[in-house]
């Protein structure tokens, strides 16, 4: 199928829908271990209530994935996955927030992240569809920057509210700031309008006769596309099986830093380890600051890096990337006091330029590594490369927490910047027809 030369513009718009989406995960990375603390949660158990992102994202994605490869739709391929995920998503958005319990944010999270898991990874494949290979690292990369724009603004919310006159200590009923409802109800607004936006400015390549033939000719839904991915996993190209052992201990490392930063904050910088306590609710707010930031640099990062990319190769920079998160996570939990706390946006640098190289890099290694019409199967099951390592943590640090790490939050942001570093040797190892 002939793919047209696309503009910086038209790469730029087909985008715009990846805003809404990382707004969303933005939303949940910076709150949701605030709120289920409000609502009672203890400090050890937070991996468990996080399941729901990596248990979602292993079932739902590869699924969608291998449906979307068969989908004949007038819409097109992808489209209608775009569509019913984001409409999901932001009604979960809305509730959100209004959470009466704990079991009803945990059980509410299951719904949002697989609504948004539906729309993931086939907005991932339309990247691949839609764009010449030279491109894809133009593509993947804005896409990347997108989502360094979309978490910016997530985590930065609340304290523009603030900053624009909102009383910080304001609560509602289940004892949740304002402000953090408010940043919710944002999200479910953009996370239809954006998806919309993209589809109507870049619409799917509509496929040729012969192919709707063929993909009408194939057997439908839920046992063929299990079919599908088990045929996929058999035949997995070697470039993305040996990219398995990077994601183990870049997203092992990435969802402690997540989990437990605000934790770290709240004892580090303002000496408390109570989730009612005014310093709490300050570092989940300083939280959004510094994540803002890092999120700010991924955004002008990943496009910095698409000639850097071209040039030198995804799995180099990529590493350089890694190794700068490392020494990032490592210095967080040495800056203490609130005086100090100017300090944290240094080490951000380091986490955010990992955060543009993580969500563009590892595409461009894999986009140019497996068969266009199976596309949406295996950035599906690229994502189990990403929740699998999610549900060893979720079940693991639980189990050391106490044991190995002293019950500190602190210690798991360091154990973070180790498993990163790890993360960064073993990309290192994989051989791609350009560095072979």
């Amino acid at each position: 199928m002939h793919k047209p030369h696309l503009s910086f513009s038209q790469i730029l718009n087909m985008n715009v829908g990846f805003l809404g989406i990382q707004f969303s995960f933005g939303l949940q990375q910076a709150n949701m271990s605030p709120i289920y603390q409000m609502l009672g949660a203890d400090g050890k158990d937070l991996p468990y209530l996080w399941l729901a992102g990596p248990v979602t994202g292993l079932l739902v994605q590869p699924l969608i994935g291998a449906m979307s490869d068969r989908t004949t739709h007038r819409l097109g391929r992808r489209t209608p996955y775009f569509l019913i995920g984001a409409l999901i998503c932001s009604l979960g958005l809305l509730l959100m927030p209004f959470s009466p319990a704990l079991w009803f944010a945990a059980g509410l999270l299951w719904i949002l992240d697989a609504a948004n898991n539906v729309t993931m990874e086939p907005y991932r494949a339309y990247v691949s569809d839609r764009l010449r290979e030279e491109q894809h690292a133009s593509g993947f990369l804005t896409q990347a920057s997108f989502t360094g724009l979309a978490q910016t603004l997530a985590y930065l919310t609340p304290s523009l509210l603030v900053f624009f006159g909102m009383n910080k200590d304001a609560l509602g009923a289940n004892g949740i700031p304002v402000v953090t409802t408010l940043a919710f109800m944002l999200g479910a607004l953009l996370s239809f309008t954006t998806v919309w936006w993209s589809i109507r400015k870049v619409p799917e390549l509509p496929l040729p006769a012969a192919e709707i033939a063929r993909l009408r000719a194939l057997p439908h839904g839920f046992v063929p596309a299990l079919a599908e991915i088990w045929a996929a996993l058999r035949d997995m190209p070697p470039v993305m099986r040996r990219l398995w052992w990077m994601a183990l201990f870049q997203w092992y490392g990435m969802m402690c830093y997540w989990i437990y930063i605000v934790p770290t904050l709240a004892a580090t910088v303002f000496g408390t380890d109570d989730p009612a306590s005014s310093g709490f609710r300050d570092a989940a707010l300083l939280n959004g600051q510094v994540g803002g930031f890092y999120n700010a640099v991924a955004f002008v990062a990943a496009f910095a890096m698409v000639p850097f990319t071209k040039r030198l190769g995804a799995k180099w920079v990529h590493a350089f990337a890694l190794v700068c998160a490392a020494a990032g996570m490592w210095a967080l939990p040495g800056i203490t006091g609130v005086d100090n706390q100017a300090w944290l946006f240094l080490p951000m640098l380091g986490i955010g330029l990992a955060w543009g190289s993580i969500m563009g890099n590892p595409y461009v290694l894999l986009a140019g590594s497996i068969p266009p019409e199976r596309a949406g199967v295996y950035m599906g099951i690229f994502n189990m490369f990403i929740v699998i390592p999610m549900l060893i943590q979720a079940v693991t640090l639980p189990l050391v927490y106490d044991s190995l790490l002293g019950g500190r939050p602190e210690n798991v942001i360091r154990l973070a910047g180790v498993l990163l570093a790890l993360a960064a040797l073993c990309v290192l190892a994989v051989k791609t027809p350009k560095s072979s």
